[in-house]
């Protein structure tokens, strides 16, 4: 095979190839230096002026998983050299990046493993089947012939294949279609990860990089969301020189292939993996280059900006009058005609798999605490506290767990709109809002560890136990419907957004970007860096819409069926020293609530401590978040543990833990498996809702990042609530380190 890539990957080719990636590139790193002055002056403005969200309900958690590794198993993987099936040792750590050893062995003895993929911009396939339909859709003419043999040859009924349109493949297989289902969850949790790699909370070099994206593909007319937006920005920036050069070298190459159809197709499936590692190796290096540059004109940029802060103002205001005067008449037409009819379709359709996936976010929590309530209960109270609060806390980042929830958003269909607002696919949405999903669960589960530690400092007896853990079960339920209902009005706004903006600019751009140049002459030339005439007419479409975007959102949050609250209500903050107890060190359960008959653990300061805390940590780096056992899958439900009708009502399974308390029965044998069936979710009365404008409003219009755009802060004389600073929750990213004789992929 390596006859190939020299075949038809000469010193020739490769020379071309990398000059038109060269140009490719620099045509998008202006733009990003365009966009980096915009970027960091609306940042300095937005810090300057303060406004923010109100103080969330729930916390977050500054370090969510701690160096843990989120799953470990075997299976079998397709060596393309040998064509031969190997079994590995795979394990998933806190980076989501899939590990691949020879075998179990190794890794424990620190062996280099065989390779780390970062699955971002990666599709599962779950059968041959729809892998040859895609192979032969992305090399057309190489369809193979009714009988002949495939490309590929599982040894199981139950293969599963790691797809990406420019990057290499990989071919795994299962024993059982039980195992096929756990890894199927695992790996797309890693994918859906992967995908999110731009941090948010990147204020600068986060939106400008995804500014300058959208503003490069509609300067190629490319307008509409943008599968490919997966991963850290060297890889998108990959992707967006895939997109230009793979057709040409596909036209270019496909007629040389020899072989047989399979031949040719794996053949092609080489060429196209060796030159997106040439263009991510040539992407790495310039925008490394070009960040490192922009980084080092900040101060000066910044100096700028806080001197003449309110002339930037003021001439960007002049600026987006002038703007709003010329296209307003055409933008309110084409919003009336083209977008506003259809905004409710497009929100019911976004609202309806999404509030089901938060519901089930919730069932899924009070599910998983009820279960530990009464498995303490069983077994002894708080010696087993600590063993089960350590499985709960990992609850958000188990992907057999959170499975049931993020499958709810697989139901989302824009049949029809799709094609009239040119959204290449419904997957960004999906992804956006399973997100949410495991962030608000995490926050759930963090914010009830939090006061329930609070509450074990009372020395609480078993019986008062049982009590304060229902307790705090019901005031991180409220909390959770506040959050919740807030996060999913932002999410269907920024979709809206995402849907109808491009639209928008398509539509007007035959008429109004030709004649955006002359208002280039309003902007002085020491505010040129800051501000420019495609941002702000952007901005200005934007606000035709946002009007009816808004509404469209309000008028839904009246409707009980989506469990939204009201932006007229606002809940009674009780916990208002809540965030300062998120302040201290973490919680660790095993370490302080280990099972040590009630004597408590050592104290750090000794040596039994310094090696009882590491054998906790080895044991953390070896054992895995999801067990892979061979008795089925673990954490399997339990079909005894209603979930409450509304966040009042648990008073009645308070009921039924009070009559376990008081049963004389010796517990069970094994503990009740954490997990339940759904039941019905509470119809919320009120909410508050609040948000402030981003700093840049179209930033985020991008799959998979949001926009920050609401209604004005409610008034605090309406409920007297106390509204404090906003609290950011930081993104999670990718970060695969690269090690000697590591074979890393992207």
């Amino acid at each position: 095979m390596g006859d190939v890539l020299s075949t038809h990957l000469d010193d020739a080719r490769r020379q071309h190839i990398a000059e038109k990636t060269g140009k490719i590139l620099t045509e998008f790193l202006q733009f990003y230096e365009d966009q980096y002055g915009v970027a960091l002056f609306n940042s300095m403005r937005h810090e300057i002026e303060g406004t923010g969200l109100p103080q969330a309900q729930l916390l977050w958690r500054k370090v969510p998983l701690d160096e843990r590794i989120i799953f470990s198993g075997n299976l079998f993987q397709y060596q393309e050299d040998s064509k031969k099936w190997r079994n590995r040792f795979s394990l998933v750590p806190h980076n989501y990046g899939l590990v691949l050893y020879d075998n179990k062995v190794a890794y424990e003895r620190q062996v280099p493993p065989r390779a780390v993929i970062n699955s971002a911009g990666y599709k599962i396939l779950t059968s041959v089947d729809q892998y040859l339909e895609l192979i032969g859709n992305s090399l057309p003419g190489t369809t193979a012939k009714s009988g002949s043999a495939p490309i590929l040859k599982c040894p199981t009924q139950f293969p599963l294949i790691l797809w990406h349109p420019y990057a290499r493949h990989y071919y795994f297989c299962m024993m059982t279609e039980a195992e096929q289902d756990k890894w199927q969850a695992v790996l797309q949790d890693c994918i859906r990860h992967c995908n999110n790699g731009i941090p948010e909370d990147s204020k600068v070099e986060g939106p400008a990089f995804t500014d300058a994206i959208r503003m490069y593909r509609q300067c190629k007319e490319l307008y509409g969301t943008w599968e490919m937006l997966c991963g850290n920005e060297v890889q998108i920036l990959s992707n967006l020189v895939m997109e230009e050069l793979g057709p040409d070298l596909k036209a270019e190459l496909s007629p040389r292939l020899k072989g047989k159809p399979q031949e040719r197709q794996r053949q092609w499936i080489q060429i196209s993996d060796a030159v997106y590692r040439m263009v991510y190796e040539q992407a790495k290096a310039r925008f490394e280059e070009v960040l490192s540059k922009v980084q080092q004109m900040r101060p000066a940029m910044q100096a700028v900006i806080r001197t003449d802060m309110d002339q930037i103002i003021t001439s960007k205001e002049h600026l987006a009058s002038k703007i709003r005067a010329f296209i307003l008449p055409k933008a309110e037409v084409c919003v009336r005609n083209h977008v506003q009819p259809y905004i409710p379709s497009i929100l019911e359709a976004l609202m309806v798999p999404t509030s089901q996936g938060f519901t089930e976010v919730r069932d899924v929590f009070f599910k998983e605490v009820t279960d530990m309530n009464l498995n303490v209960i069983n077994e002894g109270g708080i010696d087993k506290l600590g063993e089960y609060m350590e499985k709960l806390s990992r609850l958000a980042y188990h992907p057999l767990k959170m499975q049931s929830c993020y499958e709810k958003m697989e139901s989302l269909r824009l049949d029809g709109l799709q094609q009239r607002f040119d959204v290449s696919s419904t997957s960004v949405f999906k992804q956006r809002a399973q997100i949410h999903m495991r962030e608000q669960m995490d926050n759930a589960v963090y914010t009830f560890e939090t006061l329930l530690h609070q509450e074990l400092g009372k020395g609480p007896t078993k019986e008062e136990l049982c009590k304060s853990i229902q307790r705090v079960l019901e005031r991180v339920l409220k909390k959770y419907d506040y959050d919740s209902s807030s996060v999913r009005k932002r999410f269907f706004r920024e979709a809206l957004l995402q849907v109808s903006i491009p639209f928008l600019l398509k539509k007007l751009a035959p008429t109004c970007k030709s004649e955006l140049p002359r208002f280039q002459e309003l902007i002085f030339e020491d505010f040129a860096k800051f501000i420019l005439v495609e941002n702000t007419y952007e901005e200005v479409v934007l606000q035709t819409v946002m009007k009816d975007i808004l509404q469209a959102v309000k008028e839904a949050a009246v409707q009980r069926k989506h469990n939204l609250y009201r932006d007229s209500m606002v809940m009674h903050n009780s916990d208002p020293n809540l965030h300062l107890l998120a302040e201290g060190a973490p919680i660790d359960w095993g370490e302080e609530y280990s099972n040590s008959g009630g004597g408590g653990s050592p104290s750090p300061s000794t040596p039994e401590a310094a090696t009882l805390s590491e054998k906790r940590r080895r044991a953390k780096q070896v054992v895995s978040v999801v067990q892979d056992e061979e008795a089925g899958l673990p954490f399997e439900a339990s079909p005894e543990s209603p979930s409450p009708a509304s966040p009042d009502s648990v008073t009645e399974i308070q009921g039924l833990l009070a009559q376990g308390l008081r049963a004389e029965s010796p517990p069970p044998a094994s503990p009740l498996p954490n997990g339940a069936p759904a039941g019905e979710t509470p119809q919320p009365e009120a909410a508050p809702e609040a948000s402030s404008p981003p700093a840049s409003p179209l930033q985020h219009l991008l799959p998979g990042k949001a926009v920050d755009l609401g209604p004005p802060k409610p008034s605090d004389q309406e409920t007297g609530e106390q509204v404090s600073s906003p609290s950011s929750h930081p993104a999670l990213h990718t970060t695969t380190e690269d090690s000697a004789g590591v074979q890393t992929e992207f």
